[in-house]
C-alpha cells in the first residue's frame, strides 16, 4: 500500500469530503466547484470572470484574494487548481513556503531553479512566469539569458535537475557527494535539500501545465483572451468536440465497464484469500513489460523555444523506460524499503523545517480528494482508481508497492488512458488535445484535472523518494 501520507489511508475507505471536508455530489470523481467549467488545449483556461461568479465557495473566493494581494495577479495554474479548493489551499501553502518564506536558499536563486526544472520539460508558461518573478525579487539579468551566464554553483545543478526530471533511478549517493564537496561553489546539505523540493516540484508542475492545456495569461508574451464556456457547465470533452451518434453512446459505454469491473474487483478481493507474494511479483514485472508498448502515436512537435533553450544543457536527454528490452534494467525501488511515512517525511523535515509537513499535507489530500461519484454515477468509492492512477505513475518510474495487485491497473486504466498518464508523467511537452480526449470520454473536465493532480503529486513523490534515498545513503 502506498504511502500517501503519513497518516496513511485505510483500504477501500477514501477519508471522504470535499473542499469543506464534507461530502456531496459535485459532478464526478471530483466534480467542480461552482459551475466553472475549463476547457483543455484552448484559450479557455482563465475563467476568472466565470469561476468569480455566483456559486462559488468561499473557500475558493479567499484563496483567490490571498493569492492576488500575495503576488499581485491569479495566474492560470490557481484557476484550474481552483476548481478543487481543497487541494488547492494545501499547494498554495507549499508553493509560498517553497518560495517566498525563510529559507536556506535567497529568494532570487530560488526563482532561478524553478527556471531550470520547467526548461528541462520545455515549459515556456513557467519559465517566462518565473523569469518576472527573479527579476521581482533582485535577481541579476543577465543570468537570464543563459545557464552559462549563472554561477558555477547554480549550474552545478544540471546533472541532478536532468536526472530528477527524465530518470530520477539513475540518481546515487556520489550525486549528492559531488555537490556537497568542499569548495567555494559547494551546497550545503540544507541548501541542496531545498533545492531537490524545487526541481521536482517544477518538474511536476510542469506536468500539470502540459496535461491540462494551460495558456499563459493575456499579459505574459504569448498569452491571449478567452472565451470560456457557460459558467454553469462542466460538461464532458466529449460533448466539447461535439461527439454525437455512436460516439456519444461509446463514450457512455466506457463508464460502465468501468463501473461493473470496480464493482467485480471489490467483490472478488472479499471472496478471495488473497494472491501470493510470487503472483503479486509476476505481475507487477508484466505490468512494467507492458508499460514499454505504451506510446503515444501522435506526439506533439515542440521545438525548443531561445528563451527556454538557453537553459538547457543536453536537450537531448530524456525519459527512457524503466525496462529496455535486451538491456539490464536498474533494480526495483521497492517502496517499503525506503517509504515517504518513515523516511523521506522526517529526513525533509529536519533540514527543511515544516516544508515536509505541507508535502505530506498534499500527497494526503489529493488521493483522499472524493465526492463518491463518477461521471453519472453517485455514491461511489473512487479509492480503487485513484490508488491504481498513483501505483501506475510509480510503476513507469521503477517503484513497486510489495502489498498491491497491479491486476489491477489493468482492469481499471484503458489502454488510452495509460498513454495519457505515461505522456504527462514522463515526457510532459508531448502531451496533445487528442490524448486529453480520448480517455474518459464521458466524464467531466474537472474530473480530468484531478487526474492531473494525481499525476503531479504521485510523479513528485517518486522522483523525491529516489532523491532523498540517495541522500539518506551519502549520509550514512
Amino acid at each position: 500500500m502506498p504511502s500517501w501520507g503519513r497518516a496513511g489511508m485505510e483500504k477501500g475507505h477514501p477519508a471522504g469530503g470535499g473542499p469543506s471536508g464534507g461530502g456531496g455530489v459535485r459532478g464526478g470523481l471530483l466534480g467542480r466547484v461552482g459551475g466553472c467549467s475549463t476547457q483543455p488545449f484552448t484559450t479557455l483556461l482563465s475563467p476568472r470572470r466565470q469561476i468569480l461568479q455566483e456559486g462559488v465557495d468561499s473557500s475558493l473566493r479567499q484563496l483567490l484574494i490571498e493569492a492576488f494581494v500575495s503576488a499581485g495577479r491569479v495566474d492560470n495554474i490557481t484557476m484550474v487548481m481552483g476548481l478543487h479548493p481543497q487541494y488547492l489551499s494545501s499547494f498554495w501553502k507549499t508553493q509560498y513556503l517553497l518560495l517566498r518564506m525563510d529559507g536556506p536558499l535567497p529568494y532570487h536563486k530560488r526563482h532561478y531553479i524553478a527556471i531550470m526544472a520547467a526548461a528541462r520539460h520545455q515549459c515556456s508558461y513557467l519559465v517566462g512566469l518565473h523569469m518576472e518573478e527573479f527579476l521581482r525579487v533582485g535577481g541579476n539579468p543577465a543570468w537570464l539569458q543563459g545557464l552559462h551566464y549563472a554561477p558555477q554553483k547554480l549550474r552545478n545543478l544540471n546533472e541532478i535537475n536532468k536526472l530528477l526530471a527524465h530518470r530520477p533511478w539513475l540518481i546515487t549517493k556520489e550525486h549528492i557527494e559531488a555537490l556537497l564537496k568542499t569548495g567555494e561553489n559547494s551546497w550545503s546539505l540544507a541548501e541542496l535539500v531545498q533545492a531537490l523540493v524545487l526541481l521536482t516540484h517544477y518538474h511536476s508542475l510542469a506536468s500539470f501545465v502540459f496535461g491540462c492545456g494551460i495558456n499563459p495569461e493575456e499579459d505574459q508574451d504569448g498569452g491571449h483572451g478567452c472565451w470560456p464556456p457557460s459558467p454553469h457547465s462542466d460538461s464532458s470533452p466529449a460533448s466539447d468536440d461535439s461527439m454525437g451518434g455512436s460516439g456519444g453512446k461509446d463514450a457512455m459505454q466506457e463508464v460502465e465497464v468501468l463501473m461493473e469491473r470496480m464493482k467485480l474487483l471489490q467483490e472478488s478481493q472479499l471472496e478471495e484469500e488473497g494472491v501470493t507474494q510470487e503472483e503479486m511479483a509476476t505481475r507487477f514485472e508484466l505490468e512494467k513489460t507492458e508499460s514499454l508498448l505504451v506510446t503515444p502515436s501522435d506526439i506533439a512537435d515542440h521545438s525548443l523555444q531561445s528563451n527556454v533553450l538557453c537553459f538547457v544543457e543536453d536537450p537531448e536527454f530524456s525519459y527512457k523506460d524503466f525496462t529496455r528490452r535486451g538491456e539490464q534494467a536498474p533494480p526495483t525501488f521497492h517502496a517499503q524499503d525506503y517509504t515517504w511515512e518513515d523516511h523521506g517525511y522526517s529526513l525533509i523535515n529536519r533540514l527543511y523545517p515544516d516544508v515536509g509537513q505541507l508535502l505530506d499535507e498534499k500527497f494526503q489530500v489529493v488521493y483522499n480528494l472524493t465526492y463518491n461519484t463518477i461521471a453519472m454515477h453517485c455514491g461511489v468509492d473512487t479509492s480503487m482508481l485513484r490508488r491504481a492512477i498513483w501505483n501506475y505513475v510509480h510503476c513507469v518510474f521503477g517503484i513497486r508497492y510489495d502489498d498491491y495487485d497491479y491486476g489491477e491497473v489493468n482492469q481499471l486504466l484503458e489502454r488510452s488512458l495509460k498513454v495519457y498518464i505515461k505522456t504527462v508523467a514522463c515526457y510532459p511537452e508531448k502531451t496533445t488535445k487528442r490524448m486529453y480526449t480520448q480517455f474518459w470520454r464521458h466524464f467531466k473536465h474537472s474530473e480530468k484535472v484531478h487526474i492531473n493532480l494525481l499525476l503531479l503529486e504521485a510523479r513528485m513523490q517518486a522522483a523525491l523518494l529516489y532523491a532523498l534515498r540517495a541522500v539518506t545513503r551519502y549520509m550514512t
